[in-house]
């Protein structure tokens, strides 16, 4: 999906490639569409057109209100109807996705995509990656997970024979480097690896346990989600995403804590780091941790 605002940025991939593989949908807005003079004029001026590779994008109900045809027809003559297709042409020109408040009488309006199967248009512009790209980063993501200090202890533990892991380690480690993906120094430049080629979460730098692939994120006593698929471990984009570049891709994908990938969240990591020696900084007069808990606790419960 391409917001319609960031076309020019987005209407080709910056990785090398011509084309999106499975194509694209740009989302148009009512209010853009229904009150720009010429609107079809300008949108195939650029190579866009409702219903072949656009949409209609409805996600507040006062648009839906204001700009839905009463009569199910548009201005260019074409039929305001629900699309069912994300592959060109898309049998449709508009879809909707309008959520419902706290007032009884008014619910959530979802029209089109709503279906197991075709859930949504497809993965926003800044998620996309080519098939070429994807293969690449796994195979680096899972050279990662092999540098891993304890890699081959936790793979035995997850019932992987002693001829299997070293067969697949020396495999895909030697297949990373023929294919470019272990450029030690440019990893560990990418917080990545640290001095002694060792996974590492790229912002807290501890070494990173394989084990903590296998195992489900901590939660607070009393509070605990038994359908909680998280792991200890994610996917850390070392930039962070952003629209009009590509990041899922070979050398920007590592792994990290979860819990630092929630703190780095859309800031990245050198403008996180810059925040938290800031909130550090601020911290001259606290001696001991320990001392300061306790003298909070003291404090909230006095």
């Amino acid at each position: 999906m391409i917001e319609f605002d960031f076309w020019d940025a987005c209407k080709r991939p910056d990785d090398g490639t011509d084309k999106y593989e499975n194509g694209f949908i740009v989302l148009i807005q009512p209010s853009w569409y229904f009150e720009t003079k010429d609107a079809d004029e300008e949108l195939r001026a650029r190579g866009i057109e409702l219903g072949v590779n656009a949409l209609l994008l409805f996600r507040k109900r006062a648009d839906w209100t204001r700009y839905a045809p009463t009569d199910g027809m548009l201005p260019n003559g074409k039929q305001f109807n629900i699309a069912t297709s994300r592959i060109a042409p898309l049998d449709g020109t508009y879809f909707a996705r309008i959520h419902g408040t706290v007032s009884v009488n008014k619910h959530q309006m979802v029209d089109g995509f709503n279906t197991t199967t075709l859930r949504g248009a497809g993965i926003r512009v800044y998620e996309y990656a080519s098939s070429a790209t994807i293969s690449a980063t796994r195979l680096q993501l899972e050279a990662l997970m092999w540098l891993c200090h304890d890699s081959e202890k936790a793979m035995n533990a997850a019932n992987m024979s002693d001829l299997d892991i070293q067969v697949r380690k020396i495999h895909q480690l030697r297949t990373a480097e023929q294919q470019g993906l272990l450029d030690y120094s440019r990893l560990h430049l990418l917080r990545m690896i640290d001095n002694q080629n060792r996974t590492v979460c790229p912002l807290c730098q501890r070494i990173i346990s394989a084990a903590d692939f296998l195992k489900r994120g901590v939660q607070a006593e009393g509070r605990e989600t038994y359908d909680l698929t998280i792991t200890e471990l994610s996917l850390f984009h070392i930039q962070e995403l952003r629209v009009g570049k590509f990041q899922h891709k070979k050398y920007n994908l590592g792994w990290g804590h979860h819990f630092c990938n929630v703190v780095v969240k859309d800031e990245g990591i050198v403008r996180t780091l810059a925040w938290m020696k800031e909130v550090l900084d601020n911290q001259r007069d606290v001696k001991n941790l320990e001392t300061e808990a306790k003298s909070i606790e003291e404090a909230i419960d006095s």
